[in-house]
């Protein structure tokens, strides 16, 4: 029987393998605006240099601004885990200034709370054919 593997669903949007994951995100140097993916620059209107941008590593720890509870599963091509269940995701902001979605994980549904305190990490999104888990960064409530 062959090794189950895990690899990231996409490169370049988390630190992986990492005890202590971090999103990768961007900083454009002119304006100080922060987005993520670092693939998807965005400035300022009023940015007057869009070419000082570089690659920057988000804080793992954030506050819960918003969430909504998905109960049914998502159409393909996107990846369901089996057996589906209802699961929520959330808005969270980071010390940066940016906020970023995610799935909450960690804790049940009535768990949830505006403003409670989540930190970065790194799960099983769904399995490959092979069986290979497939990773995505999710929110767990500390």
């Amino acid at each position: 029987m062959a090794e189950k593997k895990q690899y990231p669903a996409e490169e370049g949007l988390f630190t992986w393998p990492s005890n202590s994951p971090q999103l990768i995100g961007g900083r454009c140097k002119a304006c100080d605006t922060y987005y993520f993916p670092n693939s998807s620059v965005r400035h300022r209107a009023d940015c007057k240099d869009r070419s000082a941008t570089g690659d920057v590593l988000l804080g793992r720890k954030g506050k819960l601004d918003s969430y909504t509870v998905q109960y049914y599963q998502s159409p393909p091509p996107s990846p369901n885990p089996e057996p589906f269940a209802p699961n929520a995701i959330g808005w969270v902001s980071l010390p940066e200034g940016i906020a970023i979605p995610g799935i909450l994980t960690g804790c049940g549904l009535e768990e949830i709370k505006m403003h409670m305190d989540v930190e970065l990490v790194v799960e099983k999104g769904s399995q490959d054919k092979e069986g290979n888990d497939v990773l995505i960064w999710k929110w767990r409530k500390i």
